[in-house]
């Protein structure tokens, strides 16, 4: 075989593009065992589709177009003039070139976007997810705070706007035998930043504040509805506005709600 002939005419392109027929496949197969070459050939081939492939952007077809023809035609020069390959083959070299790297960027294109539809779709899952469990805890709190509401034997003590606001207005639904206080702060104005509602067991004589809590998620707890422990002997509840992380005991000037357990 005159390796020279057969490697300039354009048979090898074609069989890295994949253009051949299962014979020709087979036949420059059993070539490429016999004739180191013809593998270096073919190694090369490969090599010149890697680079142009990594290099080019989609969208600059024209230009890749251009380096795979500039590319060929410094590999023809190589070959001697006997053995040059004729236009026509190299041309559907080049053009085997093009039709194939067209093919692999639209496939790496058409893969990009699927992944990006995927990971859209899945996140937006994620979000819905995180909403519906969101909803669902929302709405078991709020079945748990009508259960407390209507529970007959929970102490309701109305908590009725003081000098520092008078327009405020709260409630305690107090469990003594479980030792739990829901505090109802729908009627207190947001608080200003830096400051927080605290929330005083009172004994009433003498009178004797004791801390049950902090409102301190306030502004994030949309039904303004807070679940505190008491375990005091309490007279009386008051709410007080305090600096943030709560005082030891309440400012008096800033005593929003007042309101005292019924006997």
């Amino acid at each position: 075989m005159n390796t020279e002939e057969y490697i300039a005419s354009g048979i090898l392109e074609l069989y890295v593009y994949g253009a051949l027929t299962d014979a020709e496949n087979r036949e420059i197969t059993r070539n490429l065992k016999q004739y180191p070459e013809i593998r270096t050939e073919v190694e090369e081939i490969e090599k010149v589709l890697i680079d142009l492939s990594g290099t080019m952007a989609p969208e600059d077809l024209e230009h890749l177009l251009q380096a795979i023809k500039t590319k060929l035609a410094r590999r023809s020069a190589t070959i001697p003039v006997h053995a040059k390959r004729s236009p026509w083959l190299a041309y559907t070299g080049w053009a085997a070139s093009v039709v194939l790297l067209i093919g692999l960027f639209l496939l790496f294109n058409q893969n990009s976007d699927l992944k990006n539809t995927l990971n859209d779709t899945r996140n937006k899952n994620i979000q819905l997810e995180i909403e519906i469990a969101d909803t669902r805890n929302e709405v078991e709190r709020t079945k748990t705070l009508l259960d407390v509401m209507r529970d007959p034997h929970m102490l309701k003590i109305p908590l009725e706007g003081q000098q520092a606001a008078p327009e405020a207005y709260a409630a305690i639904y107090w469990d003594k035998e479980n030792h739990v206080a829901y505090v109802d702060a729908k009627g207190l104005p947001e608080p200003p930043e830096g400051m927080v509602y605290q929330i005083w067991s009172l004994k009433m004589d003498p009178l004797t504040p004791t801390s049950i809590g902090l409102l301190d998620k306030f502004a994030s707890d949309d039904n303004k509805m807070f679940e505190l422990r008491n375990a005091n002997a309490s007279e009386g509840f008051g709410i007080t506005l305090e600096p943030e992380g709560g005082s030891k005991t309440p400012t008096m000037e800033r005593l929003y709600t007042l309101g005292v357990v019924s006997s």
